[in-house]
């Protein structure tokens, strides 16, 4: 069974940091692409940051410059440090595994929210 769990999520001031962590069983991630989606009220799930099984990464252009995801094979983890947080990157923030172009799981989620 695919299970994977966030944490580090939490309130945070604008300008402020937080790193999420991802831990994932039942899944190798070093075999499978991995990513972080997030939804804030009212508005779609977007993807805003993925790292293929090679290391490449990409970002939603919202969060390029800002965010980073990287994953540490060994421990089976995945992580996306936020710096510069502002009040739009309020939202809850999920790991995901990525197949073949779209998105295969999903956990159930951290918020995280900006503000003063």
């Amino acid at each position: 069974q695919v299970q994977l769990v966030e944490s580090g999520g939490g309130l945070v001031q604008p300008g402020g940091s937080l790193r999420l962590s991802c831990a994932a069983s039942g899944i190798a991630i070093r075999a499978n692409a991995m990513g972080w989606s997030r939804q804030a009220p009212g508005k779609e799930r977007e993807l805003v940051a993925q790292i293929g099984t090679v290391g490449t990464t990409g970002y939603a252009g919202f969060v390029k410059g800002r965010f980073t995801i990287s994953r540490d094979n060994a421990k089976n983890m995945v992580y996306l440090q936020m710096n510069n947080l502002n009040p739009e990157d309020t939202a809850v923030y999920f790991c995901v595994s990525i197949r073949e172009g779209s998105i295969d799981h999903w956990g159930q989620g951290t918020q995280v929210t900006v503000s003063s």
